[in-house]
């Protein structure tokens, strides 16, 4: 029987379904409503509800709670540090049965290569990988990145049945002011859809913003900021990372009146964050937990999640969706029992079948030799720019130091948190590098370095010493990228991300242990934040206020200049 006519059969009970999920109540992320009866699945759809059905498998959810698989509507997977197939692995038995990513991490280091190889991947996952193309490879005209994506670059990749529409257009300064690349890329996705990302931006620049057809915005970090965008048109996704964490600033805009255009996304979480506290299903717990209704959050988390994103075939537990289906014991807890992703059953045996391909981006770190003295910050002038962190959050704070400089050198100050940072760029393209001060870290001796450093993915590094500074960063190309620890001379911990620089060969289980490592030793440096890693990859990006530094220099960003 053809597959249409056997979903309509299934559905009216005329033969056994393929599976038949029976015991439990569905929710309706529509009305409400708790639904008893059985679930009916054909293949990978849903087709029947609410009534008594036989099938040639029957699955026992007495006492669950059926809801609609989880929509990760915004995210690196790159930024997991592992590969889609272990970040499959990681998340799917958790709930999240869509991902939306953008892989402009690996894009700006090896480019149209590595969209093709998330493409390749989305082909074989359990989980249902939907691979944004990006649009701003690099950010900015400000950093040096391993490649660069012109419209005609990324019409070569467009029409893979993973591509939904374009991802992210951070650079919200070129749209606004209408630079010809960016016409480009937008006219090449009119009438698609276009996600967005314009931290702080407001009135009549918001207006040109949204505008441009962009539809989607996950830089909201004040309820204020969230309304305006929900009142102009956007749909905003509430962004809980593991730097990024804006749920409890925007979890009162989420009600039972405009869950419909609210959605959830993490945007990102590493595997040892997962393993503490969860992924979307910590999401969902914690705005529980602050009191939110929990059909505005599933609905959020799911139904408003497709629609935004003009996924019609699924968000919902009903006829003729696809059959992603999370069953838990309480809404409040969700804590998944059981996990499907396209009438898939979410197991080891699922996981075993999957063709795993070759990973990309080998031997990607091409930097120069890294000596002390590159460290020295010269000025005579005190009055020096600092980056202040605010942990939490991917912004920083435009701070100025009067810093006296000595034998033509601005040295690190611990006593006042006045930390070296440096990037380096390292895709072999022009050696350069720049050095900076930051607030914020509490190191007292010792580097960091890593070569996640968004979105140019170069070295960034921060120190208190400019010898273990040197050492950390020529590490980095020893073990082909990764993060490290240094501490008189020696390696304390490191995490190598042989893949673009970026991901790891490991199991997610071994790099959430390995990150473990790297944090007791970062905090025997005296590094005070909770993910020191990640907080300083988002230093480098210049396209989040206020003040940041890549491999040319230190940037205002609300001017989007160099400071000369």
């Amino acid at each position: 029987m053809a597959q249409l006519e056997k979903r309509i059969a299934q559905g009216r009970g005329d033969e056994p379904a393929d599976i038949v999920l029976r015991g439990g109540q569905v929710l309706c992320v529509v009305t409400g409503a708790m639904i008893q009866g059985d679930v009916a699945i054909c293949g990978d759809t849903i087709v029947g509800i609410g009534a008594d059905y036989d099938g040639a498998r029957i699955i026992d959810v007495t006492g669950l709670i059926l809801v609609p698989g989880f929509i990760d509507t915004h995210l690196h997977i790159e930024s997991s540090l592992v590969t889609p197939f272990e970040f499959d692995r990681c998340v799917a038995p958790r709930g999240v049965t869509t991902a939306i990513c953008d892989p402009h991490e690996i894009a700006n280091v090896i480019g149209l290569e590595g969209i093709r190889y998330f493409q390749s991947a989305s082909e074989r996952t359990v989980m249902d990988i939907k691979v944004q193309l990006s649009s701003c490879v690099p950010s900015s005209h400000m950093e040096t990145a391993g490649a660069t994506l012109l419209a005609d670059d990324i019409a070569q990749v467009m029409g893979h049945p993973s591509n939904i529409g374009l991802a992210e257009f951070m650079n919200y300064p070129g749209v606004m002011f209408r630079d010809p690349d960016c016409m480009d890329k937008i006219r090449l996705f009119e009438g698609a859809h276009i996600d967005g990302h314009c931290p702080q931006l407001s009135g009549k620049d918001l207006n040109a913003y949204v505008s441009a057809g962009i539809r989607t915005e996950h830089e909201a970090t004040t309820a204020a900021e969230a309304i305006e965008k929900l009142q102009k048109g956007m749909r905003v996704l509430i962004r809980e990372g593991s730097v990024s964490k804006d749920l409890d600033a925007l979890h009162s805009v989420l009600t039972d009146v405009t869950s419909a255009y609210l959605c959830l996304c993490t945007d990102d979480r590493n595997p040892l964050d997962i393993g503490e506290h969860g992924h979307l299903d910590y999401m969902i717990r914690r705005l529980i937990e602050l009191g939110c209704p929990p059909l505005a959050v599933y609905r959020a988390a799911s139904l408003s999640a497709a629609e935004a994103f003009g996924m019609k075939d699924r968000g919902q537990i009903a006829p003729g969706k696809r059959a992603d289906i999370v069953a838990v014991k309480s809404l409040a807890d969700c804590d998944a029992q059981l996990v499907l992703a396209g009438g898939v059953v979410v197991d080891d045996a699922a996981f075993a079948t999957r063709d795993i391909i070759e990973p990309v981006g080998r031997n990607s770190v091409n930097s120069p030799m890294v000596t002390p003295d590159m460290f020295r910050h010269g000025g005579n002038n005190p009055e020096t720019p600092v980056i202040g962190i605010l942990e939490g959050k991917i912004i920083t704070e435009y701070l100025t130091r009067d810093i006296p400089s000595s034998d033509g050198d601005k040295r690190p100050d611990t006593t006042r948190d006045l930390t070296r940072i440096a990037v380096i760029e390292r895709h072999g393209k022009n050696g350069n590098h720049a050095t900076g001060f930051v607030k914020g870290f509490g190191i007292k001796q010792g580097a960091i370095a890593s070569t996640v450093c968004h979105d140019h993915h170069n070295i960034a590094v921060v120190g208190a010493d400019y010898d273990d500074m040197a050492v950390a960063a020529n590490r980095l190309g020893e073990i082909e990228g990764g993060f490290v620890v240094v501490k008189d001379g020696q390696v304390l911990a490191e995490l190598p991300l042989p893949v673009a620089g970026l991901m790891s060969l490991e199991p997610f289980e071994t790099v959430r242990d390995m990150l473990v490592d790297l944090r007791s030793a970062a905090r025997s440096l005296g590094v005070t934040l909770e993910e020191p890693f990640l907080q300083l990859a988002f230093l480098a990006l210049p396209v989040i206020p206020a003040l940041k530094i890549t491999d040319r220099g230190m940037v205002d960003v609300h001017k989007f200049e160099l400071i000369s």
